[in-house]
């Protein structure tokens, strides 16, 4: 099953822009997920467990260095990918 996930995190500290760039630069790095950026969120799909599994291992490390952060994620048992284009 596709899914699609949209991300938004919300360090709340300062010096937020590297971390929200690393996590997004870790989740670009799986070649089995796509990931399409814009200004609000991150938007990522593929199967089911891929992308649950790279989720989990992101989020933890994001909140192993900034507990003081949040993620809001949207999810879509779908993959949505085409419609974000148009």
């Amino acid at each position: 099953m596709r899914i699609s996930i949209d991300i938004s995190l919300y360090p709340l500290t300062e010096g937020f822009v590297e971390p929200i760039l690393e996590f997004i630069g870790q989740l670009e790095t799986n070649p089995k997920i796509i990931v399409k950026r814009n200004s609000l969120s991150t938007q990522v799909f593929g199967e089911y467990r891929d992308v649950m599994d790279m989720m989990d291992t992101e989020i933890e490390k994001v909140f192993a260095v900034m507990p003081h952060s949040a993620f809001v994620l949207k999810m879509v048992g779908t993959d949505r990918a085409d419609v974000v284009d148009k």
